[in-house]
């Protein structure tokens, strides 16, 4: 988050460097709007610019380059722009060191000037904020790996205020059941259906009202006999 702003702060003042620099002198008191973007690539001539044609104009692009890149966080854009500056500039350098016979630096303004240097810083700024933004790519693949190393539940765990159905198939857990022994289990073999004329013939169970046997404890045999006293 910090390089994040860090870098967006860095290369739009770089921008705004590079915007700033065609307002002021170049080369001998000549500043960069009144060289054509078209001189760079037939040689410096004298001939007087206008604003959209000139040295402004690519710089004015890579402006927009550069609050498309930070609002995107893109350090390709970024660095895409900061590119173009340097690369104008320079190309600028090698045709005015070609129509002057050599390029100076003097300190009466004949030779280059500080628009040259506001053009080159804001380019390098510019490639300084690409380096520093760390882009949406990186923080995407990363956060992709950490949601692949965390543990997945199969089941969500149910709230409080419902049923006990953990695991949620359907069956109610020990939360539902009114009584803490367990439920008798149902024989589910009823006996031959005597509405039926295909089994009607088979020996029925008595009822369980009619059954003489204890339902609880099972019938047993009577004691033998005791056996005769001997006689003596």
């Amino acid at each position: 988050m910090i390089r994040n702003v860090l870098g967006s702060l860095v290369a739009l003042a770089g921008a705004a460097s590079a915007v700033l620099s065609p307002f002021r002198d170049w080369y001998a008191g000549r500043t960069g709007q009144d060289y054509r973007v078209e001189d760079l690539f037939g040689g410096i001539t004298a001939a007087e610019s206008g604003v959209l044609v000139s040295m402004l104009l690519p710089f004015l692009a890579t402006a927009l380059l550069v609050i498309v890149g930070v609002v995107i966080r893109s350090r390709l854009v970024v660095a895409f722009a900061g590119l173009v500056v340097l690369g104008f500039t320079i190309l600028w350098m090698v045709r005015q060191g070609q129509a002057a016979g050599s390029l100076v630096v003097a300190g009466d303004g004949s030779g280059l000037q500080v628009g040259v240097v506001n053009a080159l810083a804001g380019g390098l700024l510019m490639l300084i904020g690409a380096l520093l933004i760390s882009g949406r790519g990186r923080r995407g693949r990363r956060s992709r790996r950490e949601r692949e190393r965390e543990p997945v539940e199969p089941y969500a765990a149910p709230a409080a205020d419902q049923v006990d159905t953990w695991p949620p198939t359907q069956e109610p857990g020990m939360s539902v059941q009114t009584s803490p022994w367990p439920e008798p289990e149902v024989d589910p073999y009823t006996g031959p259906d005597p509405r039926d004329p295909r089994t009607r013939s088979y020996p029925q169970a008595p009822p369980a009202e009619s059954d003489p046997r204890d339902p609880v404890h099972p019938p047993h045999r009577p004691p033998p006999p005791p056996p005769p006293p001997p006689q003596g």
